[in-house]
């Protein structure tokens, strides 16, 4: 609990501060919502040992809720050594994977700042305007290309640090899991 001092005509006095984390709360919260399927398309190389163990841990965590698929699309696919190239060859593989009925949300460094229960609020929202499936983009060392870019129907931003595409997919189903234990009401999220 913090405190902090406040003055009034009577002189000062101590007051509990709230933070603005206690303020916030998902709609969701506590609702039953539609659990649509979950896929995590990401722009990589092989993973680590480490990484894919955390992977597999949030994945089962998450499967609670709702299906959730790992998708690694390879990293520059056609042995590239032109960045533009590589850009528009790992866009057009990762757009391939989404379908029109999808809600399409892109990780980008650029991206809107959310907090965890706008997450849990993206994943209710997702399911309440009848998207089948709810797909998070994790682009490669370059980002995302056009194709990706007006594809998606949201940005969002993960950290305000540009993050490798390993860590940004450990904190993405951290987050997914996060928002999932919101929408049901239990005690992971203080």
């Amino acid at each position: 609990m913090a405190l902090c001092w406040c003055q009034s005509s009577a002189g000062l006095y101590l007051k509990k501060k709230i933070s603005s984390s206690q303020n916030r709360k998902s709609k969701y919260e506590g609702q039953s919502i539609k659990a649509i399927p979950i896929r995590v398309l990401t722009v990589g190389k092989r993973r680590s040992k480490g990484t894919q163990l955390l992977v597999e841990e949030y994945s089962q965590k998450i499967k609670y809720y709702c299906n959730i698929e790992d998708t690694l699309i390879k990293s520059n696919p056609k042995a590239t050594g032109d960045v533009r190239s590589q850009i528009e060859a790992e866009d057009m593989l990762m757009v391939q994977h989404t379908t029109p009925d999808d809600f399409v949300v892109m990780m980008d460094e650029n991206g809107k700042d959310i907090v965890s229960e706008e997450m849990a609020n993206l994943i209710g929202d997702a399911a309440n305007k009848g998207s089948v499936r709810l797909t998070f983009c994790i682009g490669g060392p370059y980002g995302h290309g056009p194709l990706v870019r007006e594809r998606a129907d949201m940005s969002i931003r993960l950290s305000s640090l540009v993050l490798n595409h390993q860590v940004a997919l450990i904190v993405l189903l951290e987050q997914i899991y996060r928002a999932w234990t919101i929408i049901k009401r239990q005690k992971y999220h203080h």
